[in-house]
């Protein structure tokens, strides 16, 4: 007798019906091994487990915004050889969240702050903490449209209470007010209760500039900077542009608005 059609309407009551994908395969391989009862159930559960450990990496993943999956075993080290690849390790194992710091990755365009950044995020993730991945422009464009619509107190709670905040080109757009305000009621809030990834193009003797309003820059610098690990990259940019064939005949009858010449400029 197959216990098949009474069996799916109990594990659906039960929220188990994840456990159907595998059921026939572990029964099939119960037989076959002349497992006990124990530990065909063991393997059903085992099943179970990971299955739900899957969904909900894959919908923390989905939370976290990040642009691209982009993983510490991804990052070639090789590339640019002086990279800190000690501190990267140390980074992520996210004890520095256990700190209550931030964390500042700065360096010019192309070296990989984006990638570290978010790979630290899914090593977080991974660990069962929420991450949410915004640009500067991004999370203050957030704060913008929910006070334009009345949920600016809700939308403040989200990024503030995140495990950990990641904010990709810090200081690649000046803040004006009240996105210095904004910013700086941010990083106040979550000052040694929550970590933040910072990404920035620019030295650090320049982020002060960033705000139109002087004397509350330095003092979220101040919050930002207590404490704070720094992971500096220098060196090649990822970004290598192709190179232009020497010459580029357009199709038949098709006239080119923009001819490209040698070395890929336009004339």
């Amino acid at each position: 007798m197959n216990p098949m059609p009474e069996l799916i309407p109990m594990l659906k009551d039960l929220r188990l019906s994840g456990v159907l994908d595998s059921l026939e395969v572990r029964n099939r391989q119960a037989i076959e091994e002349k497992l006990a009862h124990t530990e065909f159930l063991a393997m059903i559960l085992q099943d179970e487990l990971a299955r739900r450990a899957q969904k909900k990496l894959a919908l923390s993943l989905r939370r976290a915004c990040f642009r691209n999956h982009k993983t510490i075993e991804e990052f070639d080290f090789s590339f640019n050889p002086n990279i800190n690849r000690s501190l990267v390790s140390d980074l992520a194992t996210c004890r520095f969240m256990d700190e209550k710091v931030s964390l500042f990755i700065v360096g010019p365009t192309g070296t990989g702050k984006s990638h570290i950044a978010q790979a630290l995020g899914h090593c977080a993730i991974r660990q069962g903490r929420d991450v949410l991945f915004l640009t500067q422009t991004q999370l203050l464009a957030r704060l913008h449209a929910a006070r334009a619509t009345n949920a600016y107190e809700r939308q403040f709670k989200n990024l503030t209470r995140v495990d950990l905040l990641i904010i990709d080109d810090f200081g690649l757009k000046p803040l004006r007010s009240p996105q210095d305000e904004d910013f700086h009621d941010i990083i106040s809030e979550r000052y040694e209760r929550r970590s933040i990834i910072l990404t920035s193009n620019l030295d650090f003797s320049e982020w002060g500039e960033v705000f139109q309003n002087r004397l509350l820059g330095v003092a979220t610098l101040d919050r930002l900077r207590h404490g704070a690990y720094t992971l500096t990259l220098d060196g090649k940019s990822f970004r290598v542009p192709k190179s232009f064939p020497e010459s580029i005949k357009p199709e038949p009858g098709i006239e080119s608005k923009n001819k490209l010449v040698k070395g890929g400029e336009k004339r």
